[in-house]
């Protein structure tokens, strides 16, 4: 809230950014409980994508808070949603509340919650199912792939270009907007990421981890009945291995039938304990709310901090990346995107049949020599599993 006449007011106002297309709803005045009732309508280019909604508080109209180190107004942050049109099932309305989360340099604060109605209405569901198969990215990405600096520019550069674009609109988008919108500061350095990327990954490994132990609860022999089927399950692959691929195939068939009971019913939303703010030490929040250069040390110290910084977030970056592949592969049985899942349910099913009808060892060689062929027999162009895989949604959209 900004101050008014010695009391709090709130214009508040949502943007909503899909794509290159932006939309700014119209600003209610001194109220807490806006209702802006207004229909917005995208053409989804591609499944695998995210609609961001952002909430602000217009600071221009009197009482704003002014930007740190000049006199400067700027729109104060409300809130921010993402939802990932893949977690959304075709022609189904989804009206619920997604609160409003926002990071203070004294700690994460709920301002409020935001009630949407989303459909997502697919046209085509075998031209949206093709669209699983292709590149993420031009032909040319992949021919000529740009660096990770260039990257970084190009972000910048691109952000500035569409916050001077916006900004001449009426009314107008102003950058700090633009920049809460585009997350251009989620490269920085942050020890609160760093850990949330941190535990995404031991959470993937804690499966791995429960598995180990059910192996060893087997060898103890601490539930008779699994010990004996186990031991039993054993020595028919050792007898039969070409039985391995085909029950390997047909279990994860099982588990993602299983797994359909439990799919997420509503889209997700900013997730607190995931993103690591309940126990965030103050001087880590002190650290990711101060500029930079730092302004809290001198020049020779300011140097080193500043190239730590800079380390430390391409190794967030990585680790982040990371957690990102292991939560895709955990999506295609939990059901969070059920386009994908439905494909992969159906491929293991089919995958299994035909091993089952296949000898072991015609699918080992034609394996073998599909991988080994000659280079002039592979495209440049990623293979369609791989471009499938990258589609799949990850934890990303529920970070702050």
């Amino acid at each position: 809230m900004k101050m008014r006449d010695g009391r709090g007011s709130t214009d508040a106002y949502c943007v909503a950014k899909y794509g290159q297309k932006w939309v700014r709803t119209r600003t209610l005045l001194d109220t807490f409980s806006p209702k802006w009732n207004e229909q917005y309508t995208w053409e989804v280019y591609d499944p695998c994508t995210v609609i961001t909604l952002g909430v602000f508080d217009n600071c221009h109209l009197g009482g704003g808070e002014k930007a740190p180190g000049n006199n400067v107004v700027r729109d104060s942050r409300i809130g921010k949603v993402r939802i990932r049109l893949s977690t959304l099932e075709a022609n189904r309305i989804y009206t619920s509340s997604h609160p409003l989360l926002v990071l203070h340099p004294h700690g994460v604060k709920k301002m409020g919650e935001l009630q949407l109605s989303v459909r997502f209405t697919a046209l085509s569901l075998v031209s949206m199912v093709h669209t699983y198969g292709q590149p993420l990215l031009p032909k040319i990405h992949y021919i000529h792939p740009f660096t990770v600096n260039q990257i970084d520019n190009l972000r910048y550069q691109a952000m500035n270009i569409v916050a001077a674009r916006l900004g001449r609109a009426e009314p107008p988008l102003r950058k700090e907007v633009v920049e809460y919108m585009l997350d251009v500061d989620s490269h920085m350095w942050s020890m609160r990421r760093s850990k949330a990327n941190f535990f995404r990954i031991m959470s993937l490994f804690s499966g791995m981890l429960t598995m180990g132990k059910w192996f060893s609860d087997v060898c103890l022999w601490k539930n008779h009945v699994t010990s004996i089927l186990v031991h039993i399950l054993f020595l028919i692959l050792i007898w039969y291995p070409e039985l391995i691929l085909p029950t390997v195939f047909l279990y994860m068939f099982l588990i993602g039938l299983w797994n359909y009971r439990f799919r997420p019913r509503h889209p997700p939303h900013m997730d607190t304990k995931l993103s690591w703010t309940e126990a965030v030490h103050p001087d880590e929040l002190d650290e990711e709310f101060d500029t930079f250069p730092t302004s809290r040390s001198q020049d020779v110290v300011r140097m080193r901090y500043d190239r730590l910084r800079t380390v430390a977030g391409r190794i967030q970056t990585v680790v982040g990346d990371i957690a990102t592949q292991g939560e895709r592969f955990q999506s295609l049985l939990s059901w969070r995107d059920p386009r994908a899942t439905s494909l992969f349910v159906v491929f293991s099913f089919c995958a299994a049949v035909t091993l089952y009808a296949t000898p072991f060892r015609v699918v080992a060689l034609v394996t073998g020599l599909y991988f080994l062929r000659h280079p002039r027999f592979k495209s440049k162009l990623p293979s369609v599993p791989s471009n499938f895989f990258k589609r799949l949604p990850a934890r990303t959209d529920s970070l702050l």
